[in-house]
C-alpha cells in the first residue's frame, strides 16, 4: 500500500517511520539525510583532528571514573594506604586520593595513566592539526573562525592540562604550581591579588585544589564541549577543505559519503583508545609515590612539567634575573618577558591568517588547500615558530641535560640563549630555500617532463636523460594554485595621498606584500604560453 509519495508503506520499517513522524516536529529527519549525501575528503591528514576528538572522548570517560574517588582538598590526614614507604604520613586529602586511586582501586592506576597520557595525546593532536591548517592554508576565507576556535581550543587544553596536572598534590606538581604562582605575582598591578585570590591567601593556601578541580572538572571541559559543538556545526556548513587533484575545485568536494566515513570514523576511535590505553599499561607517568606529598620548603630534583608548558618553563630559566624598580614598584622582568613572550608567540600564530588576508587582498572563498611548498614565506615562518617552541622546550630540561651529558648547567643556559635569536632566522632561511628548489623542481617537470632515468645518446655522440611529458592530472596539480603578486608601492602611495591617514598602514602592507610574494619569494609558476613553446620545440 502507497502512502501517495509513491513509498511503501508495508515495507518500511519502524526505526524509519518513528525518524518520519519525528521530523515532523524537528525535522531532524530531513536535515540529517541531506547531511548525509555530502561527500567527505579522504586524507591522513584529517585524522589529526579525528585523534583530537577521540582523546578527548576518552579523556572524558576517564576523568568521570576519576572523579568518583578523588577528593580535592587540601584539608591534612594520615596516610594509611597500601604504599608501606608513606604509611604514616601526614598528606593532604588529595593526595591520599589519588594515592588510593593508584593502589587501592582495581584498575584505578590504570584508568589514571591512561587519563594523563590522552591529555598529552590530545594536545598534542590539537597542535599539529592546526600546524596542518597553517601549511596548506586551510584558514582562508571562510574558515578564519574555525581558526580562531581551533586556537581558543588549544590555549584552553593547555590550561585543562595545567589545572588537572596540579591537583595530585605532589612534590613535583606542587613545584609547578609555584612556578605558575611566582608568573601571576609578576604581573604588574594585579599580580597579587590573582594569587591571592586563586590561592585563598598565601600561597600554597588552602582553596586552589577545591578551585583547580571545578575549573578541571566543570567550567574548562563545557567550554571545550561547546567549541567541540562550533566546530562540526561550521564543518557541516561550511564543507571542508580538500587537496588539491584532478577534478577537484572550489564549488566542489571528491570524497566518500558519509555512511562509509562514519564507519571508518567508528573504527578509528577504537585504534585511538586501544593505543592510549597500550601506552598507560606499558608506560609509566606522573609515579606520584616517588615524589611524596607536596611541601612548601622542598622543590622536586629533576622537576619537568608536561611537554606543552615546556616553553613557558624553558623561557623562565634562561631568562637572566632581570628587575626594574619603577617609583617604589618591582616589576620582575625575569619573569614577565618570558609570559610576554609566550604569549606572543602564539597570538601571532592566531592572527596570522588576518595579516595575510589583508596584505592579499584575497576576500574569495577558498576551498582548495595549499601545497606547502608553493607558500615559501608562509612555510618558512611556520618552521621558524616550531623551532623556537623546540628550542625553548631543550631551555625547560637545562637541568637534565646537564646531569646527562656532564656539562654545566650554565652552559646549557647559554646555549639555549643564543639558539633562540639563530636558530629560527637558520630554520626560516632554510626552509624557504627548501621550498624555492621544490618550486623550480615543479616548474621545470612541467615545462620539460618527468626524468625516466634512461639515458639516450644522440648522432653528434652527446648523451641526453629522456624526459616523458606529465599527464593532465600531474599538470593541473603542479600549476592549479593562485600566485599572488605583490603590492605596487607606488600605487600604495598614490592612495595613501587620497587617504593621509592610511600612509603608515598602506607602507606597512606593501612591505609585507613584497616580503611574501615579491622578488625571491617565490618561483613563478609556468604560463600556458611557455608551456606550448616548450612543447612545440619538443614534442614529445
Amino acid at each position: 500500500m502507497s502512502d501517495g509519495s509513491g513509498r511503501n508503506r508495508e515495507t518500511e520499517s519502524v526505526g524509519e517511520r518513528v525518524a518520519e513522524r519525528s521530523s515532523g516536529y524537528l525535522g531532524v529527519y530531513d536535515r540529517i539525510k541531506k547531511n548525509g549525501q555530502k561527500a567527505f575528503p579522504d586524507h591522513w591528514s584529517f585524522l589529526l583532528a579525528e585523534i583530537c576528538l577521540y582523546s578527548f572522548a576518552v579523556l572524558v570517560i576517564t576523568g568521570v571514573y576519576l572523579t568518583l574517588y578523588f577528593h580535592p582538598s587540601a584539608e591534612m590526614v594520615k596516610y594509611q594506604g597500601s604504599y608501606a614507604p608513606l604509611r604514616g604520613y601526614m598528606v593532604s586529602e588529595a593526595f591520599n586520593s589519588t594515592m588510593r586511586i593508584s593502589f587501592d582501586i582495581r584498575g584505578g592506576l590504570l584508568i589514571r595513566q591512561a587519563h594523563h597520557w590522552a591529555a598529552l595525546v590530545f594536545v598534542a593532536s590539537i597542535l599539529v592539526h592546526l600546524l596542518r591548517v597553517f601549511f596548506t592554508g586551510a584558514f582562508r576565507k571562510p574558515r578564519q573562525l574555525s581558526w580562531l576556535l581551533g586556537f581558543l581550543f588549544l590555549v584552553l587544553a593547555m590550561f585543562e592540562g595545567l589545572t588537572g596536572y596540579d591537583l595530585p598534590d605532589d612534590l613535583l606538581s606542587g613545584t609547578g604550581l609555584a612556578v605558575v604562582n611566582g608568573t601571576i605575582l609578576s604581573i604588574p598591578f594585579i599580580g597579587t591579588y590573582v594569587s591571592l585570590f586563586l590561592f585563598g591567601g598565601e600561597f600554597p593556601g588552602e582553596e586552589v585544589i577545591a578551585r583547580f578541580n571545578t575549573l578541571h572538572v566543570l567550567i574548562i571541559p563545557a567550554l571545550m564541549v561547546a567549541l567541540i559543538a562550533a566546530q562540526i556545526g561550521l564543518v557541516i556548513r561550511q564543507k571542508i577543505a580538500q587537496y588539491p587533484g584532478p577534478g577537484r575545485t572550489n564549488k566542489n568536494i571528491v570524497g566518500l559519503p558519509l555512511k562509509v566515513r562514519v564507519v571508518k570514523s567508528a573504527g578509528f576511535f577504537f585504534i585511538v583508545a586501544g593505543t592510549i590505553f597500550a601506552m598507560a599499561a606499558v608506560a609509566q607517568i606522573n609515579p606520584i609515590w616517588k615524589y611524596g606529598p607536596f611541601r612548601p620548603d622542598q622543590v622536586s630534583a629533576g622537576s619537568q612539567p608536561d611537554w606543552y608548558m615546556g616553553i613557558a618553563d624553558g623561557l623562565l630559566r634562561v631568562m637572566p634575573g632581570w628587575e626594574v624598580n619603577l617609583w617604589g614598584h618591582t616589576l620582575a622582568l625575569d619573569n614577565l618577558i618570558p609570559l610576554a613572550v609566550g604569549g606572543g608567540l602564539f597570538l601571532v600564530m592566531a592572527a596570522y591568517p588576518f595579516i595575510e588576508a589583508w596584505v592579499t587582498k584575497d576576500d574569495s572563498e577558498q576551498h582548495i588547500l595549499d601545497r606547502p611548498g608553493n607558500r615559501p614565506v608562509r612555510t618558512a615562518l611556520g618552521a621558524a615558530w616550531i623551532s623556537f617552541y623546540l628550542v625553548a622546550l631543550i631551555g625547560a630540561a637545562n637541568d637534565i641535560i646537564a646531569i646527562r651529558l656532564h656539562v654545566a648547567v650554565e652552559s646549557v643556559t647559554w646555549a639555549v640563549r643564543i639558539g633562540l635569536f639563530l636558530v629560527p632566522p637558520l630554520a626560516f632561511f632554510v626552509t624557504k630555500r627548501w621550498a624555492l628548489g621544490l618550486q623550480r623542481r615543479d616548474r621545470d617537470k612541467v615545462l620539460h617532463g618527468r626524468e625516466t632515468g634512461i639515458i639516450k645518446r644522440l648522432p653528434h655522440g652527446e648523451f641526453v636523460e629522456v624526459h616523458e611529458p606529465l599527464s593532465a592530472g600531474q599538470l593541473h596539480l603542479l600549476t592549479q594554485h593562485t600566485q599572488y603578486k605583490p603590492i605596487n608601492a607606488a600605487s600604495q602611495k598614490d592612495e595613501a595621498r587620497n587617504r593621509p591617514g592610511h600612509t603608515l598602514a598602506q607602507h606597512l602592507r606593501a612591505g609585507l606584500s613584497q616580503r611574501l610574494y615579491g622578488e625571491g619569494a617565490q618561483i613563478a609558476k609556468p604560463s600556458e604560453q611557455e608551456y606550448k613553446e616548450i612543447t612545440s620545440k619538443h614534442p614529445s
